[in-house]
Parts: C-alpha cells; sequence; structure tokens
C-alpha cells in the first residue's frame, strides 16, 4: 500500500468540502469550483488562496484517482499504528529492505524530500543567450560560436568543491548516506542530514576557486548548429548545453534567442522569399522576359504575360526558404517604372499610343 505520512494528518474530503461517500464527479465537480476561485493568477499576492490552491491540488490528487483514493480511505480507516504488520524476512532476497519500504510508504522521494540517496539530483538552470545573424545565414543556417557568462563546473576542482590534490570525505554522521533515520516506534523516518547537508560528503579543505561549490560564473564557449530556415524571433533550444546540475542531475538548457537582420533586396513570408523587379511600360503592356536574381547570387528566368499590372505578384517554385514541409517558394512583385524624362522620340511614341488609347475609349463608348 503506497500510503502518505500526510494522509494520516489530512482530511482531503473536508479540503474540497465533500462527504466521503461523495461521487467521482462530484469530487472532481469540486475540485474545479475551488480550483478557479483559488487560482494563483486570480489572487496575485495573496498567500493564503496560493496555500489553499496547493491544498485543494494535494486533495484531488489522491481522491480524483479511485486506486488512490481506496488506499487512502483504507489508510484513514485503520490510522497511524493499526493493521501493519511486518517481517524483515519476507523482504530479503527481492533487492528491498524495510527502509526502503517505509521511504516508499511515506513518499518523501516523490514529494522531493529526502530518501536513502540524500539530497534529491537537481536539474541545472537553463541559460539564455542571443544571437545576431546576417539574413542569408539565417536562411541556409550556420554552425557558430556563442560566446557568454553563466554557471559551469568548476575549472579547478573538476566539479567536487574540493581543493586539487585533495577529495571529499565521507560524512562522519550520515556514514554517506546523506539521511538519518529518526525512530518511531514501527515506523522509522528519515530526514537530511544536517552535517553534510544531505550530499553524503564533507569538504575539509574547499576549492579556492568555487568554495566548495563545484560551480563557478566564468566566460564560456558554445558551438552551436543553427538550422536552416530560422526566423527572426524564434529560440533554438540546446539540450544539455546549460547550467550544470546538482548532486548528480541533469545539465539544463541553453535557448538561443535569434536576431536575424533584415535584407535590402529580400524579404520572408514564412518558408517563402520575397523581392519585386522593375519592369518597364513596354515589358509589362507587350510581355517579356525578366532575369529575378536570387539569394545566392544567381538568377532565374521569369517570363511576365502581356498587360502584366503593376504590383502583380508571380511564384517561382522552389526557390524559398528550407522548412519543416519542404522548402518554399520565391514570390515576385512586379514593379512598373514610369521614365522621368523622355527624348523627342519617346515622346512622339507615347503620344502616338495616347492617342489610340483615346480612339478606341471612344469607340468603345
Amino acid at each position: 500500500m503506497a500510503a502518505q505520512r500526510e494522509w494520516f494528518e489530512n482530511d482531503y474530503y473536508q479540503v474540497l468540502g465533500v462527504p466521503a461517500d461523495a461521487s467521482p464527479k462530484d469530487i472532481t465537480k469540486a475540485y474545479r469550483k475551488l480550483a478557479r476561485e483559488l487560482h494563483p493568477d486570480k489572487n496575485p499576492g495573496n498567500t493564503t488562496a496560493e496555500e489553499r490552491f496547493k491544498a485543494v491540488s494535494a486533495a484531488y490528487q489522491v481522491l480524483g484517482d479511485e486506486a488512490t483514493r481506496k488506499e487512502y480511505d483504507e489508510v484513514r480507516r485503520m490510522g497511524p499504528s493499526g493493521g501493519f504488520t511486518f517481517n524483515p524476512g519476507d523482504f530479503r532476497g527481492g533487492g528491498a529492505d524495510l527502509g526502503d519500504l517505509l521511504g516508499q510508504m511515506f513518499g518523501r522521494g516523490r514529494r522531493g524530500g529526502a530518501g536513502r540517496s540524500g539530497v534529491a539530483p537537481q536539474r541545472g538552470a537553463d541559460v539564455t543567450a542571443r544571437l545576431t545573424m546576417d539574413f542569408e545565414d539565417a536562411v541556409r543556417g550556420i554552425t557558430t560560436t556563442l560566446y557568454l557568462t553563466s554557471d559551469a563546473q568548476c575549472s579547478t576542482c573538476g566539479g567536487n568543491g574540493a581543493r586539487p590534490g585533495t577529495a571529499p570525505s565521507v560524512c562522519p554522521v550520515c556514514s554517506g548516506r546523506g539521511v538519518v533515520d529518526d525512530n518511531q516506534g514501527m515506523f522509522s523516518f528519515s530526514s537530511p542530514c544536517q552535517r553534510c547537508h544531505g550530499r553524503g560528503s564533507i569538504i575539509t579543505d574547499p576549492c579556492p576557486t568555487c568554495g566548495g561549490a563545484g560551480i563557478e560564473r566564468r566566460p564560456r564557449e558554445v558551438k552551436a548548429r543553427i538550422p536552416a530556415g530560422v526566423a527572426d524571433g524564434q529560440t533554438i533550444r540546446l539540450a544539455g548545453r546549460g547550467a550544470p546540475g546538482r548532486n548528480g542531475g541533469p545539465d539544463g538548457d541553453l535557448l538561443v534567442e535569434v536576431h536575424v537582420n533584415p535584407h535590402q533586396r529580400f524579404g520572408r513570408s514564412g518558408d517563402n522569399l520575397t523581392t519585386s523587379i522593375a519592369a518597364t511600360f513596354a515589358q509589362a503592356a507587350l510581355g517579356a522576359d525578366v532575369e529575378v536574381p536570387l539569394l545566392d547570387g544567381s538568377s532565374v528566368t521569369l517570363r511576365i504575360k502581356p498587360g502584366t499590372q503593376p504590383g502583380s505578384r508571380h511564384r517561382i517554385k522552389g526557390r524559398g526558404i528550407p522548412g519543416k514541409h519542404g522548402t518554399g517558394d520565391l514570390i515576385v512583385t512586379v514593379d512598373v517604372k514610369v521614365p522621368t524624362q523622355l527624348n523627342d522620340a519617346e515622346r512622339a511614341a507615347i503620344e502616338q499610343l495616347a492617342a489610340a488609347g483615346t480612339t478606341t475609349l471612344e469607340a468603345d463608348s
């Protein structure tokens, strides 16, 4: 039975305001109502509401699961000293002992407290870095080096906290377990060792660089592969490249916030590249083949049809940005240029065109 010590001390039915024979539906309904009322987002700075919210959540975690609720009811019925008999010989040969069983019963490991291994492993903190990159590099992807200052494993002691040439010694109080036991009759409760603070070892000669912490704040370089197609404002997560973990916990992650410099010619719309080209009035009116520059410095020919209008958009397939679902397209906007200065021949030709256009309009009317 995976009983927890708190079960003896807390009436979870009373916390949720329901009777002991309440149906699962009524328990869920009561929890949701209280959770909405007490949620920290609705009660900023209200520590009383926050504590009640935690209590309501803990109560529903037990009563909201049918199997756990059944165990809870049985434990409450028998009381803290009734109905439990143990034969240590029953647990030999199976890799468990009475201390392990009691530690599991009272759930200290699951709740973040001290178990037989003392202080639980702690994951390292995530570290944030900012990277500014050129538009072309963002499209193609790049491997670069990030320079940042953050917590890192001590370079002097290698992370063990002891002066070089020495080593941590086993704690004489807890014999390296990190916990001490408090025997209370048939039950034995564990708590972190005060001498070694749950680590199981003590450092008599601390490292002069980190003072025994095993971690120092220092500049470091991190190589990072930025994938092709990264967008401005996107965050890239590099697993295990953040601050070091403690007590054997995993390292945190490095979160790279990407800022992409704008390009003079090209823009971006999702996985599509955007650009514009200039066409003369004659090309737009009669149709023509025009050269469109690409991001890599090459070019491609685009055929514009007769009667192409200013601001019209044309799609060149597969010339955009690599993405999860393939490569995007290049969207080309045609900008018809009107000349600001005309020679005599050009003026005469345009005047003739204008006259022909006027005649056509009169015929249509």
